[in-house]
C-alpha cells in the first residue's frame, strides 16, 4: 500500500469519525431533560405571571383541591390574588413569586392560575440556575407559552394543558382534560385520535413538540426565546382574532423561515375569531392551508387543546409521531 493511499485512509476516517461525533451530538442535544414525574407528597407550587385574577379565589380553591385530591402538597403564591392594573402584581412581584418557585428545591411542579398577558414583561428578569439543576414541571396554555419557550430553549420539557382558572363548580363538566393532566404529571401521557376534518394534509413525522399560542410564537420572533423548528412537529391554537391576523401572523413567520425545516403541524382550538367588516372569504382551516401550501409536511386539524373547555394535555419537547390518514390523525407520544 503506498503512502498516499494510507493518508487517504486515515483522512477518511478521520472524517468519519467527526460526523459521527456531530452526529451522535446533535442526537443527545435535541433529547430535551425531562423533569421527574410526580408522585404522591409531592409540592405543587401556584403562581400567577400574567394577568389579574378578579374574583377567581374559587377558581384557585378548587385547583388546589384537586391537587390535594391525588395526595399532592399545595403551595400559593404569595402575590397570586395581588392586583396592579392589567396584572397579577407588578412586574417584580409576579416574577418573585415565579422565581421562588424555581429556586425551591421541595416544588416538583409550577401551575400557573390563568394566562392573559403579562408573562413576556418578566421573561428577562428570571434567573433558571437553580432551575437547571432540578428541573420541575411548568404548567399552563396560553400566554405561558412565553415560558414553554424560554424552558425548551433551556433544553427542558414542560406541559401544555389546563390552569386554575380553567376549573368549573363541576369538574366533570371537563373531566377528560383533568385526566390527560394527570396523566401527563404522573407519567402515563395520553395518546390522542383526532376526529378527521377535510383540510388535514396527510402524511407521517416525527419529532419534538414544541408551540402553544400563535400570537406569543410570533411575539417571540427575532428574540432569544424564539424556537428552532427545525425537525420538530408545530403546535399551535388561538383565540379572539380576526383572520387576517391569522394570516398576518403566518405570513410574517413564513417570511422569518419558521416552516422551512418543520416537519408537522398540528393545528388546535381557533376560538371566537371576529369578524371584520370585510370578510376574509374561506375558513380559518383553508386559510392556513393557503398559508402554508408551498410546504408538504403534514397537517392536523382538530386537536382539542386551547381555549376551550376540553383542553387536552400535551408535554411540550417530547418526540411524537403523527400519523395524519384518510379517516382520522392519530398523536402518539413517546416517552
Amino acid at each position: 500500500m503506498t503512502k498516499k493511499r494510507i493518508i487517504q485512509i486515515i483522512c477518511c476516517v478521520i472524517f468519519f469519525i467527526g460526523n459521527y461525533n456531530i452526529n451522535a451530538q446533535n442526537k443527545t442535544e435535541n433529547k430535551l431533560i425531562q423533569p421527574p414525574y410526580l408522585k404522591a407528597g409531592d409540592t405543587v407550587a401556584i403562581v400567577a405571571p400574567s394577568g389579574v385574577l378578579n374574583n377567581r379565589n374559587d377558581e384557585v380553591a378548587r385547583a388546589k383541591k384537586l391537587l390535594e385530591s391525588w395526595q399532592l402538597k399545595v403551595v400559593v403564591g404569595e402575590h397570586v390574588f395581588s392586583k396592579d392594573n392589567h396584572f397579577a402584581g407588578t412586574d417584580q412581584e409576579r416574577c418573585k413569586d415565579f422565581q421562588d418557585a424555581l429556586d425551591n428545591p421541595n416544588i416538583k411542579a409550577i401551575w400557573s392560575a390563568r394566562g392573559g398577558y403579562g408573562t413576556v414583561r418578566i421573561l428577562d428578569k428570571l434567573d433558571y440556575t437553580k432551575f437547571l439543576k432540578q428541573p420541575k414541571w411548568i404548567i399552563g396554555y396560553s400566554d405561558i407559552t412565553a415560558l414553554h419557550n424560554q424552558v425548551h430553549n433551556l433544553g427542558v420539557q414542560s406541559l401544555h394543558a389546563i390552569m386554575c382558572v380553567s376549573l368549573p363548580k363541576d369538574l366533570s363538566e371537563i373531566e377528560y382534560s383533568i385526566e390527560t393532566f394527570k396523566s401527563a404529571l404522573f407519567g402515563n401521557p395520553k395518546n390522542y385520535d383526532l376526529e378527521y376534518s377535510k383540510y388535514n394534509r396527510l402524511g407521517n413525522a416525527s419529532g419534538p413538540l414544541v408551540g402553544g399560542n400563535l400570537t406569543i410564537l410570533h411575539t417571540m420572533l427575532g428574540s432569544k426565546e424564539s424556537i428552532d423548528t427545525s425537525g420538530k412537529i408545530l403546535f399551535i391554537e388561538e383565540i379572539g382574532e380576526y383572520k387576517y391576523h391569522i394570516d398576518r401572523m403566518l405570513q410574517s413567520m413564513k417570511r422569518a423561515g419558521y416552516f422551512d425545516n418543520l416537519n408537522g403541524l398540528i393545528v388546535g382550538d381557533m376560538s371566537r375569531m371576529r369578524k371584520n367588516t370585510t370578510l376574509w372569504g374561506t375558513s380559518i382551516e383553508q386559510l392556513i392551508i393557503d398559508a402554508l401550501s408551498e410546504y408538504n409536511f403534514p397537517i392536523a386539524f382538530n386537536m382539542p387543546a386551547g381555549h376551550e373547555d376540553k383542553n387536552l394535555a400535551m408535554t411540550l419537547g417530547m418526540t411524537v409521531k403523527l400519523k395524519v390518514e384518510g379517516d382520522k390523525s392519530l398523536i402518539f407520544f413517546e416517552n
